[in-house]
């Protein structure tokens, strides 16, 4: 099967580290292009590219301020993510509560072969 582009879904867009970057930095809040352009200390041209494929899948969204576009993160277009990654945090969470449940016995049996003592 075909790689859909990166314009194609939220999780090969955020794919790359500096749009996740990017994202981090917007998730403080709504900042124009020259401040994320000094948080990622990468050139205009680049953050502006990451910010087009960003937007393209809807994680970020822009408006006009005057002359300026500002920049804000746009969460439910990460949705998809989010619940991919949601079914392995309830995988790791049952096998931690396994591990908690036979480190409780084991410490219960060591204790009970102390009191024998």
């Amino acid at each position: 099967m075909a790689r859909l582009a990166t314009t194609a879904d939220a999780f090969n867009a955020i794919a790359e580290p500096r749009r996740r970057e990017l994202l981090d930095v917007l998730a403080g809040g709504e900042r124009p292009v020259n401040e994320l352009v000094h948080a990622l200390r990468l050139p205009q041209p680049q953050v502006s590219k990451h910010l087009r494929v960003l937007r393209d899948v809807g994680a970020v969204e822009v408006r006009a301020d005057g002359r300026r576009r500002l920049y804000r993160l746009n969460p439910h277009a990460l949705e998809p993510v989010h619940d991919w990654v949601a079914r392995y945090a309830e995988l790791w969470t049952d096998r931690f509560d396994l591990l908690d449940d036979l480190l409780d016995n084991l410490k219960g049996e060591e204790e009970g072969a102390h009191d024998g003592d």
